[in-house]
């Protein structure tokens, strides 16, 4: 099964930077079940004028691999105005055992234009399709979670869509937290999240369900020292297995 858009979306906590100067970062971030780790994550970010490239890698480890290997390749293209990231194209390569799938997605003006999904998934009856209104003035995964560093960052939805789901997040202000990633120190704000399936799922999914009604989801901003964005430095994600903690090992703060 793939994962929900809700953990490709956390597949992409790093921070960006840009100038007049090309710009290339790397970073990598653990994955826990409660106590148990079961993921890494490494994350190249490179800028070329107002031209950004993000890839991500996301690989299982530990007791998730005696069931099955979880293996996950994810980039995104696009261009930096006015400190906002306009995506143009959003690919995923994701592998589960032995089977494989790509997603695609083309942006224009912040619309998505084109999906292609490989290989085509059959859809059951209880399927909620995607509605042409839903893929306007939309994010991908990973621009979602880059926030300007002049905005209300607790108090505003941010509109994903993965290739085949669409949903919102939306976010609360919490409480702030002091936090710590490898060099970087310094003081987080802490958003209660909300997850909102609007299309692309099938109804009666038991983690849908799960992820819509529990409580306790956060993600824990701190602004970059370089841009001035807003990223993630920990998210915690109750699931039906247990929490799932996302936390930053490397931060640019």
């Amino acid at each position: 099964m793939r994962p929900t858009g809700l953990a490709l979306a956390f597949l992409a906590l790093m921070p960006v930077a840009a100038g007049a100067s090309d710009y290339r970062y790397d970073t990598s971030y653990s994955v826990a079940l409660g106590i148990l780790p079961i993921a890494r994550m490494t994350f190249q970010t490179e800028v070329i004028s107002d031209r950004y490239t993000i890839s991500g890698q996301f690989h299982s480890s530990g007791l998730v691999d005696i069931v099955r290997e979880v293996a996950a390749k994810s980039t995104v293209t696009g261009t930096l105005a006015g400190g906002r990231m306009l995506p143009r194209r959003y690919a995923l390569d994701y592998t589960s055992g032995k089977r494989a799938s790509t997603y695609e997605v083309l942006f224009s003006g912040g619309n998505v234009v084109e999906t292609r999904v490989k290989p085509e998934r059959r859809k059951p009856s209880s399927w909620v399709p995607v509605a042409p209104a839903d893929l306007k003035a939309v994010l991908d995964p990973i621009g979602a979670l880059l926030i300007p560093g002049d905005a209300d960052v607790c108090g505003q939805t941010l509109p994903v869509y993965d290739g085949e789901s669409r949903m919102d997040l939306v976010l609360s202000p919490n409480r702030s937290e002091r936090f710590s990633a490898g060099k970087a120190k310094g003081e987080a704000i802490v958003c209660s999240v909300r997850y909102v399936p609007k299309s692309g799922y099938r109804k009666g999914r038991k983690d849908i369900e799960y992820l819509q009604s529990v409580a306790g989801m956060e993600i824990w901003f701190a602004k970059t020292a370089t841009l001035k964005l807003y990223a993630p430095v920990y998210a915690k994600i109750p699931t039906r297995y247990g929490t799932v903690h996302v936390t930053a090992e490397k931060f640019d703060g």
